[in-house]
């Protein structure tokens, strides 16, 4: 699920991590209105996850920002959340002080300096609600820490069932050996004939 100033689900639940990977390469700003809807976001990855039957339902709510979007209120949707046994972690994303942001201007998009506002107190209440926990990322090194972490503390055997679709590569290949014998019987019976 990404959100912004609206959520919508780019990818549905899924174990194949290429095809996740692939879908989200296909975010892009301005794809869906600006602002931070923590609480949209997560009432709808609550949706998403409500009627799975795993034992662990988890949400990682990865937000650069505080709640200033959406109908449904942060809390609100943690209460959600913890009626349906889902853990949230949630982390806060961003350096302090200011940071570089995507703009859109006339001449295209730009870069800003724009103060960083998240909301850490709302974010550790929606971890808290949960029994997830809230951390701090302010690079890509603390981010990918985080989520090692996160894996250690969620680590649970699911069973995946694998399908292989194989395709044969032969035809080519014995089509081509066949012409060739083909092209040797007609050669040898003309033009590479033996004269006696």
């Amino acid at each position: 699920v990404i959100f912004a100033g609206e959520s919508f689900t780019q990818c549905p639940l899924t174990v194949d991590h290429r095809i996740l990977l692939n879908l989200l390469k296909e975010v892009k700003f301005g794809m869906i209105e600006d602002g931070t809807a923590i609480g949209l976001g997560l009432a709808n990855s609550v949706n998403r996850l409500k009627n799975s039957k795993t034992k662990s339902r988890v949400i990682i709510l990865l937000t650069d920002g505080s709640n200033n979007r959406g109908q449904i209120a942060p809390l609100t949707a943690a209460e959600l959340a913890k009626s349906y046994g889902i853990r949230v972690y949630t982390i806060g994303v961003g350096s302090r002080g200011t940071a570089p942001a995507p703009v859109q201007t006339p001449y295209g998009i730009r870069y800003q300096n724009v103060p960083v506002d998240i909301d850490e107190h709302t974010l550790t209440q929606i971890a808290s609600i949960t029994g997830g926990e809230y951390f701090r990322a302010t690079n890509n090194a603390s981010l990918k820490k985080i989520y090692n972490q996160i894996d250690k503390m969620e680590k649970y055997r699911i069973n995946v069932n694998k399908i292989t679709k194989r395709q044969e590569l032969f035809l080519p290949f014995a089509l081509l050996a066949l012409a060739l014998i083909l092209l040797e019987l007609i050669l040898r019976r003309t033009y590479l004939r033996n004269i006696p």
